[in-house]
């Protein structure tokens, strides 16, 4: 109770984002560890039905983890605050005790189990950025959730090839076990997590009251932003794919490139990529004014494409190296991927002064972007089989770039038309705020 208060008398103080900042970065690091422990394995090269069985696996944990988006739509937009804790938990138990099953059921049949392993933990980020969303430090508070999907996906794959590697554990149980050694640090963090007050009146004031949104508030914000929202679904599927075949296949992409064996790599390349994005959210963060806030999110995510096109160009004419390479794809992709994830929605509502939460919108873009990968997978797999991993990385990386930089252009036309009335008749106009309102 009384870090409670503390936290309730110096809201969004030094303190108080150090905390909150701490909590989320662990609550998602715990997260992380029952996800993504296992695409550190490469389990011997085996095949069913004549597909590796990796792929199986990781098409297996994203079709359970996209469905587990669309069921999120729901939760994360109507739960409660005494729901969140008993949610984020017991969702996340279910995961491990799925990587169990999956050590003890023979191949293939423990596909299935990867399948279970995503379907719980899909709406765990939304259920976090509840508690983080609507307050002037959102911006810095969402460092914890940045650096999280950034760094600890590279720092639990390296755990994992450290576990392969020098303490003999094999593919199949390594996930389980790094998932067990991570429930302590969750039930510290949730209880972290659970020391956060609500949302001040300057919070308010700044950022618009956030509150649980029921179906019919959900398909009147839907219905008023469609165009804007069409627009970014579609930048979101290309940064989720791209991101996802990066992240589940960096072990194959780093030994096409000759690095296989070096564990410490995962983590070594993505450490630039935290510091930076770290450093632009705190800018973020500093930007009172909503609407400069706004477009200057989306003048980082063309500059995020453009670093992510240039790079690869200068890679595939040598005059990058391959670690260069994967270091500025990451920056590249980051840099435009995460306030998409989060402060996008964030500081739209801003804008617009619209009650309800950013998390039901985010969770609801991640479904379409999951269902993006799953694409990918299958297209990996059945249109470019004979494709090797880096040739696939290297042609995506040109073409994510390219259509991201039109998405993001053709979005900024979009939210300046919409929020400038001179370009909307005046009663068009007063018709769409009263629906939103």
């Amino acid at each position: 109770m009384k870090v409670r208060q503390k936290l309730a008398q110096e809201a969004n103080s030094v303190w108080f984002i150090c905390f909150a900042t701490i909590a989320s970065f662990l609550t998602y690091t715990a997260m992380y560890a029952v996800r993504k422990a296992f695409a550190a394995g490469t389990y011997g090269g085996q095949t069913f039905w004549g597909i590796d069985f990796k792929i199986w696996l990781v098409t297996a944990q994203t079709i359970g983890y996209t469905l587990s988006k669309w069921i999120g739509i729901k939760i994360v937009a109507e739960n409660t605050p005494k729901q969140r804790p008993r949610l984020i938990i017991g969702l996340i138990l279910i995961s491990v005790l799925s990587l169990g099953l999956f050590a003890i059921v023979s191949s293939p049949y423990n596909i299935a189990a990867l399948f279970l392993n995503g379907l719980p933990i899909g709406m765990i980020f939304g259920l976090i950025f509840n508690y983080l969303e609507g307050r002037r430090s959102t911006e810095i508070l969402v460092v914890g959730l940045t650096i999280t999907q950034i760094f600890s996906s590279g720092f639990v794959k390296s755990m994992g090839q450290y576990f392969i590697h020098n303490l003999g554990v094999n593919d199949i149980w390594m996930p389980f076990i790094i998932g067990l050694c991570f429930l302590p640090v969750l039930l510290f963090s949730v209880w972290m997590l659970e020391q956060l007050p609500p949302q001040t009146k300057e919070d308010i004031a700044l950022k618009s009251a956030r509150s649980p949104m029921i179906k019919v508030e959900r398909k009147q914000f839907i219905r008023h932003f469609i165009g804007g929202l069409t627009i970014f679904m579609i930048s979101y599927i290309l940064m989720t794919s791209y991101r996802d075949f990066r992240d589940n296949f960096a072990p194959e992409i780093w030994q096409g490139l000759g690095f296989e064996g070096h564990s410490s790599i995962f983590t070594l390349s993505e450490i630039p990529v935290s510091i930076i994005i770290l450093f632009l959210m705190i800018f973020l963060q500093k930007i009172q004014n909503n609407l400069k806030a706004f477009l200057f999110i989306h003048a980082i995510s063309i500059t995020g494409a453009l670093i992510l096109l240039i790079s690869t160009l200068c890679y595939g004419f040598g005059y990058l190296s391959p670690q260069l390479w994967i270091c500025a794809t990451g920056i590249g992709l980051y840099i435009a991927y995460v306030p998409a994830n989060t402060i996008f929605f964030e500081r739209m509502l801003a804008v617009f002064k619209h009650a309800g939460n950013a998390g039901f919108i985010v969770i609801m873009a991640d479904f379409y972007g999951y269902c993006g990968s799953i694409s990918v997978l299958f297209y990996k797999n059945f249109g470019s089989q004979k494709m090797s991993y880096v040739d696939f990385f290297f042609n995506a990386s040109l073409v994510v770039a390219g259509l991201l930089l039109l998405a993001q252009v053709s979005s900024v036309f979009y939210f300046l038309r919409k929020v400038n009335p001179r370009r909307i008749p005046a009663e068009k106009e007063s018709q769409k705020l009263s629906i939103s309102k």
